[in-house]
């Protein structure tokens, strides 16, 4: 008897987008509504699925002051699959603990709305079988420190045990350490499949046995990594007893796109242009059907590095907008980072046997060595407390040897500037 779910989390239903005013106003009005079409396309692959109960764990709405555009929006989609006969079970979290004010007095039948006081369960059937126990419990306030997950225990039954909560696993310091909890608390409840919230990055694999999965949030809000990429939900194969699959599918309308271009072989301005053109057509080429706001990063050595002041690189980025400034485009650029270095002859510097040579002798076994480069890099560049929040947000779209390259790079030019060469 196997019978399909779908699993979301963090909707955050009409979040703000911040710099709107600077932008086009298409683009814009496309970011305001994101959220919400985003949510309207959870529910058509629900029904197109033909899911048998949807499950949503936590931030539904992006604070406790929810906006009557969200929750009218949010009550239409769940008429939807009401009439349709799929159940739905929500509870709330951080950014929407349960007090909060709701425009909605009324719910739709087969919508489950979790309390904050204990560990409620629901079951789910088929035909009069039972298949499915969903356990859950909603945050009473913004700011719960208490371990949620302790307090749920599988009973008894057949059918698949399901945990549906917004939780931090290992105190995950991309986001607040809200309902902290470890693996092995989740692992001592019994369940089959943990239906989580909270985290926005979505994990590359799932822990199995049990299932235990962050699904990502809905629609990504800015060009933070965790923001980035591909948004959506997960929609799983089931029977009641084992999970099958758990397949994301995405459902975003708005993409935040991290890209890089290495600027070798390009001379000027102009070229960089085009190769900027080129990589749009390409994104545009792989992620189809929606609007995507693009940062790119620049790498790599060439004479270009020289010309790519702030001020121009300002400028160039006022020429890609306006290339793309109509009401067809579909892709806005959102930044432009220089991550470029000069060009340097690292053979001819060796071959010297000088001072430069040491230095280069020096960063090159620092980048070598992975251990040694992480350190290096932890100790002086990721004092947060430093660091403004934007430019750590750059220091993460490169990795650490591209970092420790550039540097590397930079500093031979420097010396060799210096030095009169």
């Amino acid at each position: 008897m196997r019978f399909t779910f779908l699993h979301a989390a963090d909707l955050h239903l009409d979040t703000p987008f911040k710099g709107l005013s600077a932008m086009d106003e298409h683009v814009a009005q496309m970011l305001r509504d994101a959220s919400l079409n985003a949510f309207d396309q959870l529910v058509e692959l629900a029904l197109q699925r033909e899911c048998l109960f949807v499950l949503l764990a936590g931030d539904i709405y992006d604070g406790e002051e929810r906006g009557v555009r969200a929750q009218l929006r949010f009550l239409n989609g769940l008429k939807r699959l009401s009439d349709a006969n799929v159940k739905v079970f929500i509870v709330h979290g951080n950014h929407d603990p349960l007090g909060g004010w709701s425009a909605i007095r009324t719910w739709p039948p087969g919508v489950i709305v979790y309390g904050d006081s204990e560990v409620d369960c629901h079951s789910v059937q088929i035909s009069g079988n039972t298949v499915a126990h969903i356990y859950g419990i909603s945050y009473a306030c913004r700011e719960v420190s208490e371990n949620l997950a302790l307090r749920f225990k599988r009973g008894d039954g057949a059918g698949l045990h399901i945990g549906l909560l917004h939780c931090n696993i290992g105190g995950n310091p991309a986001h607040d350490n809200y309902s902290p909890c470890q693996i092995e608390d989740l692992l001592n409840a019994g369940m089959d499949y943990w239906a989580l919230g909270h985290i926005h990055r979505r994990p590359t694999e799932y822990r199995r046995d049990p299932w235990i999965v962050y699904p990502g949030n809905l629609q990504g809000r800015s060009s933070k990594a965790s923001e980035s990429g591909p948004k959506g939900v997960v929609v799983v194969e089931a029977d009641p007893t084992n999970v099958y699959s758990v397949e994301f599918v995405p459902v975003d309308k708005a993409r935040f796109v991290q890209t890089s271009l290495d600027v070798a072989g390009i001379s000027d301005l102009a070229g960089l242009q085009q190769a900027l053109e080129e990589r749009a057509g390409q994104l545009q080429e792989e992620n189809s059907d929606r609007l995507l706001l693009v940062r790119a990063a620049l790498t790599g050595g060439s004479e270009i590095h020289s010309d790519l002041t702030p001020e121009r690189l300002d400028e160039l980025l006022g020429e890609l907008r306006r290339n793309h400034a109509d009401s067809r485009s579909v892709l806005y650029w959102e930044n432009i980072l220089d991550h470029t270095h000069p060009e340097v002859d690292l053979e001819a510097i060796q071959d010297r046997g000088d001072f430069l040579a040491e230095v280069l002798t020096c960063s090159k076994a620092l980048c070598g060595d992975k251990q040694q480069g992480q350190e290096f890099f932890e100790q002086h560049l990721l004092d947060l407390s430093k660091i403004p929040v934007q430019l750590r947000d750059e220091l993460n779209l490169l990795d650490h040897d591209s970092v420790l390259e550039r540097a590397q790079m930079i500093a031979l030019e420097r010396l060799q500037r210096e030095a009169g060469e």
